[in-house]
């Protein structure tokens, strides 16, 4: 992959700097457009089936990924099965992964999970609903590959020297999802006080889950 990569104006991200994509074309919003007027036209989809669509995926968020991950942290055995089986284990919450497969990944003591999609902006969309922003942005992809220790950091997750970091590139047919690692001290917390740690962030692995006191130092 190469290092060369045309930026557009920056942005901030937490107090950070980085640089925005490029605007959808002109050509491609009218290709997006011609596209769905057809796919009415000839009857395959309704516009109210293209509402519907739009506002389950508006809805979902990262409440919805929080719950599967605090099942995992509570449960050895969905645990189990949501990194061997993860389209199975999913299905439990109502997510139908198909066509794409997803991947879930665990960190642990050793090892420091993180996801990108290098060539657009592949994501769990069923599980953490839109992306943010910064996923989609091209230096965000070239940098997560290229520099990802540099990449946690702006985001406040330094990690040890020792710590392995595995950064997954998503594509059309794989999502990944990280399983964060429970923080210690949380043994005797209530499945609803687990799930307000849980963040989308954290699922994609730019950080990890940070008790209270952790998150305002």
């Amino acid at each position: 992959m190469s290092n060369d990569h045309d930026h557009g104006p920056t942005h901030t991200h937490d107090g950070k700097l980085i640089q925005e994509d490029e605007l959808p074309s002109i050509e491609a919003q009218i290709l997006e457009t011609s596209v769905r007027e057809l796919l009415i036209e000839k009857g395959v989809v309704s516009g109210e089936d293209i509402r519907r669509a739009i506002e389950a995926m508006d809805s979902r968020g990262e409440s919805l990924g929080a719950k599967i991950v605090v099942r995992a942290w509570t449960d050895p055995k969905y645990k189990d099965r949501l990194l061997n089986n993860s389209d199975d284990a999913v299905r439990e919450f109502g997510i139908n992964m198909s066509p794409m497969e997803l991947c879930v990944v665990e960190n642990t003591d050793e090892v420091h999970n993180m996801v990108v999609c290098t060539l657009c902006s592949c994501y769990p969309r069923p599980i953490l609903g839109i992306p943010p922003a910064w996923y989609k942005r091209r230096d965000y992809r070239a940098r997560a590959v290229r520099e990802p220790r540099a990449v946690l950091q702006e985001f406040g997750t330094d990690l040890p020297d020792g710590k392995q970091v595995r950064v997954h590139d998503s594509n059309a047919d794989l999502r990944y999802l990280v399983l964060p690692k429970r923080p210690e001290g949380t043994e005797d917390w209530t499945v609803e006080q687990l799930e307000a740690l849980v963040t989308r962030d954290s699922m994609i692995g730019v950080s990890d889950v940070r008790l209270p006191s952790e998150a305002d130092a």
